[in-house]
Parts: C-alpha cells; structure tokens; sequence
C-alpha cells in the first residue's frame, strides 16, 4: 500500500511515516469436526482450513510517543462496532510482541464474529507485520484462531488449535457469503447436542484437481452449522440461495457462523453466481476468490 493511498484510507497517517503493511485474509473451514471437549471445557476440533483473497489490512507504524502507548483507528467498509482500545486483539497482539508505541491502522472489509477468523487474522497481521514469534501458548492465549492465520495457507487444525499440519489443496473458486447477522461461538458449542463426533480420516487424501477435492469435500461436516442455524436460521436461508445456484458443487457455513461458502468448478462459474446473488440479496455481504495459498500476498510489505 502507497503512503499516498494510505492518507486517503487514514487522514491521520503522515506520509513520511516509515509504516508496514500486512494483509490479513479471512480464514475458511472446508470442514470442521468437533471430536471431544476438555475438562477445562475447551472443545477439541479436526478441521481443514484455507484461505481466502478477501480480507482487512492492517499498517503499523511508530506510535505518536509523549506515554500515549499503542493508538488503534479503524476505517473501512466494516469499522462500525469495532473496538479501538486494548480489549482488540490487534493491541493485544502488539502487547505479546513487547511493542507498547506504535500506531496501528486497521482497514475492516470483514464482517465481525462472521465464522472467517477476521479478530484472529488480524492479530496474525501484527505478530507478521513485527517480525514476532512469541511462545505459541501465548499465542494461543490469544485466541485458538491466531496461531493457524500466522501461516495463511491450507493446513489441518486439530487439538484446540494447536495442531497445525500443512495440507495440499487445489485453489478452489468459491462464493462467501454473510446474512448480516452475528452469531456468538460459545453459544453455538453450547447448543451443539453432541460434542464427541467422528474426526476427519487419518491421512487425507491426495487430490487430483477441483472436482476431486469438492467431492471429497462434500463428505465431511461441519458440525456447528445445525446448531448454528438453530440459533440463526438466516443461515440456512443463505445456505439454501447457495445450494439451488445451478454450478454449486457445495455449500457449507464456515465456523461457528454466519459466513458460508459454495464452491465451484471454474472461476467463471463463481462469478456469475456472484452476480446473480448481489442482484437478488443486496443486502448480504458476498465475496469471491480462490480459498487456498495467501502467504505470498500476506506478506508484510514495509513503506517510507
């Protein structure tokens, strides 16, 4: 991001001011199989996870000293509600990383407590953006999302979390798509009936390109999504305008919710169906790209 575009996007930003920039893309599980819980209560997961070409950009820049410690402004599309003290994760990641004078500059094009890991991937952005790798406990202390949005690529999560194995997927076209309605996870896992579900299979399988690995795809779960409707049946609204769109191969919520996905077999496909659903539900936040590999494009970027 251009120090010009960056005083368009944050009047406040002062265009000789050195800054990095880091994109935070959302996070999407393919599937999500809840196999256990801890007696801590933590619940124990087995999901697969890539990532999306949509997402917020963070730029951290030094703060504006005189013991005013870290400042946090937020603009964008989807600012409004967000946090701009201490209690967001983006200064709690800052904390972890020891830096308590820098300036951050949040751009939110991500629907809040929407399933895609938006809070975590930004924190991620931070520790990226810094060059910090603290303990991964601390990580995770800041949320079971941080530490699988630190390498934004297609991985196996499992544990609480903590678990993380790189996996190979295919770039999949897809369609995400939020009803505008928030949904609390802890009330998601309390409604799930059962919390000892089947795990994915040992080893997963090697797919030979995009059919392949939605078919296979299309044998998994995810095990929060009925109770999820249960507590939010606009999900199952957007679920069913995905599923009856004619090159849907799969539609699926990600997370504990709202945000769902379709995937399709050609890019072409996913634009049209984007198409037709932002005419017909324009009150819906809808977005398209290619779920898999956003390393190279999450990379920070340093500006003067």
């Amino acid at each position: 991001m251009r120090a010009s575009r960056r005083s368009n996007l944050f009047p406040g930003l002062a265009r000789a001011m050195p800054t990095t920039s880091v994109f935070a893309p959302a996070k999407i599980n393919l599937t999500l199989h809840v196999t256990g819980q801890r007696s801590d209560g933590y619940h124990l997961l087995d999901s697969l996870v890539a990532f999306a070409p949509v997402g917020d950009t963070l730029d951290i820049a030094p703060g504006p000293g005189m013991g005013r410690g870290l400042t946090l402004t937020v603009s964008g599309p989807e600012a409004a509600g967000v946090p701009v003290d201490d209690s967001n994760l983006v200064c709690k990641a800052a904390v972890l990383a020891g830096r308590s004078d820098l300036a951050l500059y949040l751009h939110k094009s991500l629907p809040a407590a929407s399933g895609i890991g938006g809070g975590s991937s930004d924190a991620a952005a931070v520790l990226r953006g810094l060059g910090a790798m603290p303990d991964p406990q601390a990580v995770m202390r800041l949320g079971a999302d941080v530490a699988m949005c630190l390498t934004p690529h297609p991985q196996r999560v499992q544990g609480i979390g903590e678990q993380l194995t790189p996996a190979q997927l295919p770039p999949l076209p897809a369609l995400l798509v939020n009803p505008r309605v928030e949904v609390a996870t802890p009330a998601v896992f309390k409604a799930l009936p059962v919390k000892t579900n089947t795990p994915m299979p040992a080893q997963l399988p090697d797919f030979a390109g995009v059919t392949d690995c939605i078919d296979w795809l299309a044998t998994q779960r995810n095990d929060l999504q009925a109770p999820a409707i249960a507590l939010a049946p606009e999900i199952g609204a957007v679920l069913e305008a995905l599923t009856v769109l004619p090159t849907c191969r799969l539609a699926r919520m990600s997370g504990s919710g709202a945000t769902c996905f379709a995937l399709f077999e050609t890019e072409r496909e996913m634009q049209n169906a984007q198409t037709h659903l932002r005419r017909t539900h324009a009150d819906w936040w809808i977005a398209g790209g290619w779920l898999g590999d956003q390393s190279l494009k999450a990379r920070p970027m340093s500006h003067d």
